[in-house]
């Protein structure tokens, strides 16, 4: 059976396709580091609903005082779901990892050498 491709999606791989095969370049284990972003997009969409009845925000303290305490209490959830499956084997447990701080994420020295060797002038500074 065929798949139908749409004309949208089509034209978003043209638009995008020179940033992204660099990331093609990156071995596998890297690629995985990069695109899972699910803790981060789950953070945006929580995120957007605390904001978007706000329009715009006079300042950037303005925006710290609305958002911060939303990840505060979205971490919050979040740990008692953990505390919640505390007991349990991994292939059970169903609550997200932590948001705010102390994020693990599997092989991540190994993807910062290759990235700081990819582009060491973005990189160096920081570490």
């Amino acid at each position: 059976m065929e798949q139908q491709v749409s004309p949208g999606a089509v034209a978003t791989w043209e638009r995008a396709w020179e940033r992204f095969t660099p990331f093609l370049a990156f071995p596998p284990m890297l690629r995985r580091v990069i695109y899972t972003t699910n803790s981060i997009e789950s953070l945006n969409y929580q995120l957007r609903k605390v904001s978007k009845n706000r329009g715009q925000f006079p300042s950037d303290e303005a925006a710290v005082k609305l958002l911060w305490p939303a990840i505060c209490n979205i971490e919050d959830k979040r740990a008692r779901e953990r505390a919640k499956e505390a007991g349990l084997p991994a292939s059970k447990r169903k609550a997200k990892g932590r948001m705010v701080e102390g994020q693990v994420t599997t092989n991540w020295k190994q993807a910062l050498a290759q990235l700081t060797a990819a582009y060491p002038e973005r990189i160096r500074p920081y570490l």
